[in-house]
């Protein structure tokens, strides 16, 4: 490799002895030139050690190649399994995902919408925060910028993709009434319309296998589910506080919880004479299958979210018609663990 530092595209056409929109077409699409030509410019790039700044030829596009994902935390496993799927996908198809956080906080969400429109993106995906969301900026968004939303409902006519939660938790209270007593319901706050459909789902559920339902109110807001669920169960398991020995958690994290304080207070989770406490979830958390003992939840399908996305988007970028249904309900799965 020649020691000569190469700053630019311009610095690099002249010393390879070809021409500037050459080698622009080459690292936009290097099938895009002739063998020969494709040749001599790898043969260069090996010579200068030349690497272009990928992102800013990107920028200067007309229509980049940018596609914009907002989660409310990036740290949590959920979230964080879905953005390496849509990523994955979006790397496959050419694009460049960029991944922002809100970070439970409305403020944030706003600005990182914001920093969207100045990367001049060709698609969003976004996860809204919920009940703080910028909802107005949110579908502003989706009418300039085609746009999926995933996870939490905003109630409108935007594109979603998301779990059918009457579907999820009413085959889990389904599964808890027949091998055992029926559960009640650990809530979790009110941050999203997935929590409002969860519990209305299990108050449906109940009433239609003929049990009385009982919800356990969330203390307090926030996005903290496990220490959340792990309060709970330092207040109500010392008490005997609990209407029904098997409880049904509102997510995975509470429900990780619930078992943590479960064991600092004596108490064995899962099923059998042995055990004073059965505790299922929801989501299939990654971190799921290594409680102790594990856990026993619905599966939400991480993969067919993320493609499902991906796709409805891609299909609204390249075609610029919205689909026909603009709502995609998946189905959950039920996972038998140890815990209940």
């Amino acid at each position: 490799m020649e020691e000569q530092k190469i700053k630019n595209m311009e610095e690099f056409s002249a010393v390879s002895g070809i021409s500037r929109p050459t080698i622009s077409k080459y690292f936009n699409d290097p099938s895009s030139v002739r063998r020969s030509t494709r040749e001599r410019i790898e043969e260069a790039i090996a010579r200068y050690g030349y690497r272009p700044n990928l992102f800013a030829i990107n920028q200067n596009r007309k229509f980049t190649k940018n596609i914009g994902i907002i989660v409310p935390h990036i740290v949590d496993p959920f979230y964080a399994e879905i953005v390496r799927q849509i990523e994955t996908r979006c790397i496959e198809a050419g694009y460049w995902a960029i991944v922002l956080g809100s970070h439970g906080d409305a403020e944030r969400e706003l600005s990182a919408i914001e920093m969207l429109y100045s990367l001049r993106i060709a698609g969003a995906i976004i996860a809204p925060l919920g009940d703080t969301s910028v909802s107005d900026r949110i579908r502003r968004l989706a009418a300039d910028i085609p746009t999926v939303i995933f996870d939490n409902h905003m109630n409108g006519d935007e594109i979603f993709v998301g779990t059918d939660n009457f579907q999820s938790v009413g085959l889990m209270v389904d599964y808890l009434c027949r091998s055992g007593e029926p559960p009640c319901f650990l809530d979790m706050p009110a941050v999203n319309t997935n929590a409002r459909e969860r519990r209305e789902a299990y108050v449906r559920a109940m009433e239609e296998q003929g049990f009385q339902p009982h919800v356990i109110p969330a203390e307090s807001a926030g996005w903290d589910f496990e220490e959340l669920g792990y309060n709970a169960g330092l207040r109500l398991l010392p008490a005997h506080q609990l209407p029904t020995n098997t409880v049904l958690c509102a997510n995975d994290r509470m429900a990780i919880g619930l078992i943590a304080a479960a064991f600092e207070k004596g108490l064995r989770v899962g099923r059998g004479a042995a055990t004073a406490l059965r505790v299922a979830g929801h989501d299939d958390h990654p971190m799921a299958r290594f409680t102790a003992p594990a856990l026993t939840t619905v599966a939400q399908d991480y993969v067919s979210i993320a493609e499902n996305s991906v796709s409805t988007l891609f299909g609204m970028i390249e075609n610029g018609v919205r689909p026909a249904s603009p709502l995609r309900r998946l189905e959950g799965k039920l996972i038998l663990r140890a815990s209940a």
